[in-house]
Parts: structure tokens; sequence; C-alpha cells
């Protein structure tokens, strides 16, 4: 029952303020020890972005733990409210929906609009971009963070509760700061190799998810797996392709990969397309996540 009051906090009210929200400590905490990470020469600076990872997740962890431990000992129906608040800010479907809505709403007042409204959306150049671009960039930014920003939180509640769920918090929000080549090649590379490993099975059951009733057939799964081996992520390839597949659309990014090939090109009709998709699936696979923490709580009440 968690995971469903959760769902219904994330729509009914959104996001915590900014000064309670521990996604936002997560990152002051790294901006703050990152800040002469990337300085340092690559022989430091591994083991050093190593340790500073490792006590940002400790820390985590442990806060986490703390605070399950805390509300463990109220009657039951307050323990449930509370850490279904708890696990809240660790997902964040509804925002990410109207985050790339608010992409195609801007494109359609101007290409410069729609420009700027991606670029908060993902970290690639749009000053450039077309506007079947824009909307490429978008839609691959909403299927691959449907499994980051509802999937993998939601995956690792069920494996190791809330410390699971903030663990992956950090892991991801640790990648976005730090897992970038360049001057982070050496200082990132642990946060990159453990977001990298904490999200290889949920972004592989977000593309089943995505990829729908095809999913059940082993030439489309086949084909899902080509795909997403186009990218150089292990993981992000995997939620791109599938929607690239299930809408019958050309994704890629200039100069690095290009997905379904024989699609077509965005147009403005198919981000609303790709945003009903990922609804039905993100929201498909968190009530499937619900059933199973309460046949989960079923199995240890009669064991």
């Amino acid at each position: 029952m968690t995971i469903l009051l959760a769902l219904l906090i994330d729509r009914f009210l959104g996001e915590p303020p900014a000064r309670l929200h521990p996604v936002i400590w997560m990152g002051q905490y790294l901006e703050h020890a990152g800040r002469r990470l990337p300085d340092l020469p690559p022989w430091l600076a591994l083991p050093a972005g190593a340790v500073a990872w490792a006590v940002g997740a400790a820390a985590t962890v442990a806060g986490a733990g703390a605070a399950t431990w805390l509300v463990s000992d109220l009657p039951a129906w307050l323990e449930l409210v509370l850490l279904a608040f708890l696990l809240k800010p660790m997902f964040a479907l509804t925002l990410l929906l109207s985050e790339v809505a608010a992409t195609e709403t801007a494109l359609r007042e101007g290409l410069a609009a729609g420009r700027a409204r991606l670029g908060s959306l993902v970290s690639r150049d749009t000053a450039e971009l077309e506007p079947e671009q824009v909307r490429e960039a978008a839609i691959e930014s909403l299927a691959e963070n449907l499994s980051d920003s509802l999937v993998a939180p939601l995956f690792w509640f069920l494996v190791a509760g809330l410390p699971g769920a903030a663990l992956y918090r950090f892991a991801n929000t640790a990648d976005a700061m730090w897992g970038y080549r360049g001057r982070w090649e050496w200082a990132g590379k642990v946060a990159a190799r453990a977001d990298d490993l904490l999200n290889l099975i949920p972004a592989r059951l977000t593309a089943l998810a995505l990829l729908g009733a095809d999913a059940l057939r082993r030439d489309r799964r086949t084909v899902l797996a080509a795909e997403a081996r186009r990218t150089a992520s292990p993981n992000s390839g995997w939620p791109m392709a599938a929607m690239a597949m299930a809408l019958g659309l050309r994704l890629g990014k200039p100069g690095h990969y290009v997905l379904n090939e024989g699609g077509t090109a965005p147009g403005p009709e198919d981000l609303p397309r790709a945003l009903e998709r990922a609804r039905r699936a993100g929201l498909g696979l968190a009530l499937l996540a619900a059933v199973v923490q309460v046949a989960m709580a079923e199995v240890i009440i009669h064991v």
C-alpha cells in the first residue's frame, strides 16, 4: 500500500518544497564534495571520487534507514502514511510528464522557445536543433527518465525498502552531476558505473513495458536488444529504442546513434502519443510493484 499512496501523493501533491527535498540535499552534497575533484590528477581523482561517492551513499542509506526505524513503532496506518511521504521524493512521474509536455507547448510557440525548454531536460546543445530534433530529444529523455525517475526507485524500494530507493536516487543524481567524460572522466567514474549497475534491470523492465504486447514476441525482443546496443550507454538505449519501436518513430542524437532508422521523424502529434505511452507503461509497472509489495508483506506475515 505504501507505493499506491506514494503514487497518489505524486499525482495530487507533487514535489515537496526544495528546502525539504532529499534529492536537493543530495545535489548540494555532491556539488560541495565534487568542487575540486575534476582538477585532481587521474591517479588521485579516481579514489577521491570513489570515497566522496561512498560517503554520500552511506549517509543517504543511513538517513533513510533511520527514518524507516523511527516510523516503524508508530500505529500501522500512520507508519504507512509517513513512509509513503518519505518514498514520494524518490520518484517523480507527474513532474516528468509535465516537463516533457511543456516542451511541445513551448515548441508550438516558436522554435527558440522549444529549444530553450528542451534545455532543461537534456544535456546536449539545443541551439541548432530543428523542430523534429527537439521532439526526438524530448521523447528520448521521456523514455530514459521513465526508468530513472520512476521504475528504478520503485524497483529498489521493493528490493531494499526506503534505503534502497534512496541509494538509487543518490547514485542517479551523482551520475547526472559527476558522470560525464572530459574533466570528470576519472573523478566521476565510480558514480557512472554505480548508476549503470543499479539501472541494469529497471531499464529493461521499462523497455518491455513501453514495447507493450510486442514484448511477448521473441523477434521483437531481439530487435529491441539490437537497437539498444546502438547507444553507448548499457541502459538508456533500452527504453529509448522501445519507445521508438512502439511509436514507429526514428529517434537519435546527431553524430552518435539512430534508433529504429526506418521510422518516421517525430511530428506535432507524436510527443502527446509518447506521453500517453509513458504514462500507461509507468503506471502499469508502478501498480505491479504495489501488488508485489502486498504479496511480499503477506508472505512475511505467514512465515
